[in-house]
């Protein structure tokens, strides 16, 4: 009875009930794909793409963009950007891994010889997830230093800091009579005169790329040049480990673990952003920083590099091309609407982008106000703002040391967010590809051994040099090659539109198909022009990276992209076919095994598709082949007992009389 009941419900198109995930007419199952394993609910794959998609660029890239690129005028064509580019991409990619049920390997069965896309993303994943943890671990170090009465970067009596050092709030003043409070009135003077200053965070960390690397000459202790790697600073490599440990405790169980830790992980930034904002919008000064943030110069809006700007920073914070938005969705049911989904936690990515903005310059502008400066004075540390200004302003704050504590274990959740879906991209890939009982069973190994590989690659980023490889893989990597990838995750096959109005009982709106098929391709084309463009060669400071660096950095992003020609090659010569053109034409057909994972889900046209699909033909074609081969007995004339069962329309069975 209920294999009649599957049946039918398999082709009435009856798509009213199936927003739970599961097939009408069928009671609801705990996992729908028992074998693979399901996210528990529909909020924790919300929760954990919302913190996949939300990571460190949100707090430290945007705000820096903005108040770069016109201030509030840059709001503009960042959400036009993200209607026309990032949410039709973000829908793409949900839509495709929950088709299939399959993380970034899997899904290129669509077009087979297009798989190397997938061997590209786990490439790209590979390299972002080894810099990524340096930079969380990083973040520890900030978090454990912050465990103190006075925050390390407060003052310039630090045996490490600089001649040219002068702190915010001058000396001790724990240490200060009022014999020498005029001292203390002269130093703020000085900063407000000086043309330039160097900060104790600034001799603490470095304001390029993140500003996370702690204490520059006396942990990191910075060597001279990029092949200089000189020893491992220990400090570093023990939060290293740390870091790694708790993303694998996270994922121990897979999707079933990391979907409970997001409860947290995905929310509590939230709440540290909204006491940072309060405390924040409290202080003297405050509405000074906001508004320096927010006032537009409509005239900036004509600059192309605006626009580049914008839609670069919807590529790359939404996470696209990654793999890990693919992996993410493999875990959904079936049925799940993933286009609201992907509206949802596309339009909270970029929410949080701008409300961490108002979070950050509202900090600033009071630290503009205490010093008599402008805001701009202040701010203009490029990207590392927020990890270089923001925590020498909270030094200012009464009970500075908790306010620290926050501000970086809020960075640490964000970075765990992304950190997760890479390490989990990455063991699906191998899971799927793999594809016995065995290496299912045994996932926890998998995760395991990808951990332990992803700490043994990030070791020498603790060296001396570490800095220097750490900013070259991050400009390098995970660039041009995400633009190449995205570019042919447009390429749809014929069906696909299809395919997704089968899954979600409705068919792609037509602005997400122009999107898909001329809007967003353009807009990527842009993205490369405009990054060809503006290249510039890497430094650090007054650090100029030697040409064999460079070069090893422009292998890395080439590394991913070179892997899409090469398979595509091999699976030409391998396909069917006599002539280059034959084969080249089977290697793009759809594999047999495209479609939904479960047999339930297969119709129409994948009705025939699987080994198992005579489960799923209509029951008068069963019942007609019984028939002949009944008929084909009898004619046999043989005078055996032969038993014949033949299911009724209702799902009994049916024995007649055996012939004599």
């Amino acid at each position: 009875a209920d294999k009649t009941k599957c049946l039918s419900c398999a082709h009435d198109g009856d798509f009213s009930s199936h927003q739970n995930g599961a097939v009408p007419g069928e009671p609801v199952k705990k996992d729908e794909n028992s074998r693979r394993g399901n996210w528990g609910n529909q909020i924790e794959f919300v929760l954990t793409s919302v913190g996949y998609a939300v990571g460190l660029g949100n707090v430290w890239r945007f705000p820096y963009l903005c108040y770069r690129n016109g201030g509030g005028a840059f709001m503009f064509p960042y959400f036009i950007m993200l209607v026309f580019c990032g949410i039709p991409l973000f829908f793409l990619e949900l839509s495709f891994g929950q088709f299939t049920s399959l993380g970034c390997l899997g899904v290129w069965k669509v077009s087979p010889m297009f798989k190397g896309v997938g061997y590209g993303m786990m490439v790209v994943s590979t390299y972002i997830g080894i810099y990524y943890n340096v930079v969380i671990c990083i973040a520890f170090y900030y978090f454990f230093m912050s465990m103190t009465n006075l925050l390390p970067w407060t003052y310039c009596n630090n045996p490490w800091n600089t001649p040219d050092c002068t702190g915010v709030v001058g000396t001790p003043l724990a240490n200060a009579t009022f014999a020498n409070v005029s001292a203390v009135v002269s130093g703020l003077t000085e900063i407000v005169n000086r043309t330039k200053r160097t900060s104790p965070s600034e001799d603490l960390s470095h304001p390029s790329f993140t500003g996370l690397c702690p204490l520059r000459n006396y942990v990191l202790n910075i060597s001279d040049g990029i092949g200089n790697f000189g020893e491992v600073r220990l400090p570093i490599l023990g939060c290293l480990a740390v870091s790694w440990v708790v993303v694998f405790l996270c994922l121990i169980r897979g999707v079933k673990s990391s979907g409970k830790v997001v409860y947290f992980t995905a929310t509590f930034p939230y709440v540290v952003l909204t006491i940072l904002f309060i405390r924040g919008i409290t202080l003297e000064g405050a509405i000074s920083g906001i508004k320096y943030y927010l006032t537009p110069q409509w005239e900036k809006i004509l600059d192309a590099k605006v626009w580049g700007d914008a839609a670069s920073q919807i590529f790359y914070s939404l996470g696209c091309a990654w793999g890990g938005l693919i992996t993410m969705a493999s875990y959904n049911k079936f049925h799940n609407n993933c286009f609201r989904d992907s509206i949802i936690i596309s339009v909270t990515n970029c929410g949080t982008s701008v409300y961490a903005g108002f979070v950050i310059f509202s900090i600033l502008g009071f630290m503009a106000n205490h010093l008599g400066v402008d805001v701009s004075e202040v701010a203009d540390h490029g990207p590392g703002l927020a990890f270089v200004a923001y925590p020498e302003a909270l030094t200012l704050l009464p009970i500075s040391p908790l306010w620290s504590l926050l501000f970086f274990f809020m960075l640490i959740l964000l970075g765990l967010g992304t950190q997760f879906c890479l390490l989990e991209t990455l063991v699906t890939a191998v899971v799927d590809e793999i594809g016995t009982d065995w290496i299912i069973k045994n996932k926890t190994y998998v995760t395991l051994g990808v951990a332990i590989v992803g700490f043994l690659l990030g070791v020498p980023l603790t060296t001396r040099a570490g800095i220097y490889w750490l900013l070259l893989m991050d400009n390098y990597a995970a660039s041009f090659s995400l633009v190449v990838i995205s570019c042919i995750m447009c390429i749809c096959h014929k069906n696909y539109f299809k395919d997704v109005e089968m899954m979600l009982g409705f068919p792609p709106p037509l602005f997400f198909r122009i999107c898909w098929k001329y809007v967003s391709p353009f807009i990527i084309t842009f993205i490369l022009i405009f990054t060809v463009i503006q290249y510039k060669p890497i430094t650090y400071n007054d650090y100029v990276y030697p040409s064999w660096s460079l070069i090893i950095g422009f292998a890395m992003a080439l590394s991913s992209v070179i892997c899409i020609p090469i398979y595509a090659l091999f699976k030409i010569a391998v396909s069917e076919g006599s002539t280059f053109l034959e084969r080249l034409k089977n290697s793009v057909k759809p594999d047999p095994d495209w479609g939904p994972a479960l047999q339930e889900h297969r119709k129409g046209r994948y009705a025939t598709t699987g080994p198992e699909s005579v489960e799923v033909r209509p029951l008068k074609e069963e019942l007609k082949d019984e028939g002949k081969e009944k008929l084909k007995k009898k004619e046999t004339e043989k005078k055996d007992e032969i038993g014949l069962t033949i299911p009724g329309s209702n799902g009994s069975t049916l024995n007649p009389t055996p012939s004599a």
